[in-house]
């Protein structure tokens, strides 16, 4: 079964599914800045647009467009921002 996630007032909203091996979610992040928190270890691939983040333990914001990914720790936070609406997939380990 589909589950519907929103976030900050709407402007970030997510898919949850389970995949063949992996429970994912894929969403829009709007045009803003935003922290996210995780709570298992996470790959998010940019499928559209471009995604902007500073990661924990990492003092440059990096950019990854479409077909690139990052992983975020378990138990963590990120910053990410965007100027366009940006799709994304993420597994969750």
């Amino acid at each position: 079964m589909l589950k519907v996630n929103e976030y900050f007032d709407g402007k970030a909203k997510s898919i949850a599914f389970q995949t063949s091996t992996l429970p994912a979610t894929v969403g829009v992040i709007s045009p803003g800045e935003y922290e996210f928190g995780t709570s298992k270890k996470e790959t998010m691939t940019v499928i559209s647009g471009a995604l902007t983040v500073l990661l924990p333990g990492v003092d440059e914001w990096m950019t990854y467009g479409a077909g690139e990914s990052f992983d975020v720790a378990g138990q963590a936070s990120f910053k990410a921002k965007t100027d366009i609406d940006t799709a994304y997939l993420c597994t969750y380990e």
